[in-house]
């Protein structure tokens, strides 16, 4: 290889270059199951030197939802300033569309998106647009099982607000399909797709508020750094923005690279980094400070 990826050993070396830090929050933080080791009190350790921090994550559930899911994971308190979720995002689309019947495509988990709202949830028959946050069993679905029902969607020509862009998620060893795979099957059938999230624009813009509103100035979009462990949307999504990413190898693409008990092979990693136009600018193990 002629250029290697530069390999870190911990984020506060890097953090000369930064006024903030835009986190990843599955993947990085949390693997589905349990905390992280290190990655929480990285964050904190940022906070505490004055760097704003701002977690962004594709879940398809609201900030505070998110949360209380960290706290279940065992992520410590005290490292962030503000949480940017799709589905908190996903739901000011939804408040905009006022008594709009939609129907929710996902699992009954992710209501909160929408309740409290004018929008109804109802059947597709319907319906007048169609809110996907999911699978409804992620663990024995894929998103070939859903063809006939979005083909029936796209004849009506149904809009489709994706809550969630990821292709699949992380939860302990497995790997399981999320939203994104069944926008990305609407819009092979020709289906008009809203994505709200990671590596799409708008989330980032909302990150960007976050940050700015906490440290009370604008901040140089090169000042931030991204840190996340998928190519397709965490290096992808900031690369985009204007942002550097640091990209976490204990995350989704570990078994890509057979990563085990912190090794790896650095040429299946520079090979896969290839196949995408946005490189990270360093890689981690995992996020430790």
């Amino acid at each position: 290889m002629t250029s290697l990826t530069p390999l870190v050993s911990g984020l506060s070396g890097m953090m000369d270059r930064y006024d903030a830090i835009i986190s990843d929050v599955w993947g990085v933080l949390h693997n589905g199951v349990s905390a992280t080791p290190g990655a929480g009190e990285a964050l904190k350790a940022a906070r505490e030197s004055g760097k704003a921090v701002v977690l962004l994550t594709n879940a398809p559930r609201p900030p505070d939802s998110i949360r209380r899911q960290l706290t279940g994971f065992g992520v410590i308190d005290g490292i962030s300033d503000a949480i940017v979720s799709s589905g908190g995002v996903t739901r000011d689309l939804l408040a905009r569309e006022g008594e709009a019947p939609f129907y929710h495509l996902g699992p009954a988990r992710d209501r909160a998106i929408y309740e409290g709202l004018a929008a109804r949830p109802v059947s597709l028959d319907e319906a007048r647009l169609i809110l996907c946050s999911g699978l409804f069993d992620d663990e024995t679905e894929q998103a070939e099982d859903y063809r006939p029902m979005l083909e029936e969607a796209r004849r009506r020509n149904l809009q489709l607000i994706c809550a969630n862009p990821d292709l699949v998620v992380e939860r302990g060893s497995d790997l399981l399909p999320c939203a994104g795979a069944l926008a990305d099957l609407y819009e092979k059938l020709g289906g008009e797709t809203i994505w709200v999230g990671k590596p799409h624009p708008l989330v980032y813009r909302y990150a960007r508020e976050a940050i700015e509103q906490t440290l009370g100035r604008q901040v140089d979009p090169a000042r931030i750094l991204c840190i996340g462990d998928a190519l397709r949307t965490d290096v992808a999504g900031a690369g985009a923005a204007g942002h550097d990413c640091l990209m976490t190898l204990a995350g989704i693409h570990g078994h890509e690279i057979n990563l085990d008990q912190g090794r790896f092979n650095r040429d299946l990693l520079e090979a896969l980094i290839a196949t995408h136009e946005k490189r990270p600018i360093a890689v981690a193990i995992s996020l430790v400070w």
